[in-house]
């Protein structure tokens, strides 16, 4: 009778542990949830900013091709075509960086998708270990009924004696 009871005290520490290391899976599994939550929205925040830049490098084009398009025409000025010459440095430097920018955003977005893809290959094993402690929580939910129910045989037996 006591070894009865010692292993239906064990099996109950069992399925308690069960529980509990299910509950951290989950509590595990909603953190990573949130992490790819915040990356993507990162990603949306990086992705607008290369959006932004890439208008921005469109415009810097444009006053490029206008200020190219002035000169050609010729300004017969030398003040003017000193100005323009100016004004056309500094659209270049202006292209320049930003297409500096958008290859060190489009770097970073590259970045962002390996840390998401990685995150999801995370997530994807969290959710297999979280599966796997499901069925070992259920296989030892069904030992325990069938060990109280042996029990429960058991008393009902001596009873009767």
């Amino acid at each position: 009778m006591e070894k009865i009871k010692e292993k239906l005290s064990a099996l109950r520490a069992e399925a308690d542990n069960a529980v509990t290391r299910a509950e951290d899976a989950e509590a595990k599994n909603k953190k990573y949830e949130q992490q790819i939550l915040e990356k993507d929205q990162e990603i949306t925040s990086l992705q607008h900013k290369v959006s932004v830049l890439e208008s921005d490098l469109d415009k810097s084009e444009a006053k490029l091709a206008e200020a190219k398009t002035a000169q050609e025409e010729g300004e017969h000025s030398k003040t003017t075509n000193d100005g323009l010459t100016r004004k056309i440095q500094l659209l270049e430097e202006e292209l320049d960086a930003a297409e500096k920018n958008v290859k060190e955003t489009m770097e970073k977005l590259r970045q962002v998708d390996v840390k998401a893809e990685h995150f999801e290959r995370q997530v994807q094993r969290i959710e297999q270990e979280r599966d796997e402690w499901e069925k070992k929580y259920e296989e030892m939910q069904g030992k325990y009924k069938e060990s109280k129910a042996e029990l429960d045989d058991l008393v009902q037996n001596m009873e009767g004696l």
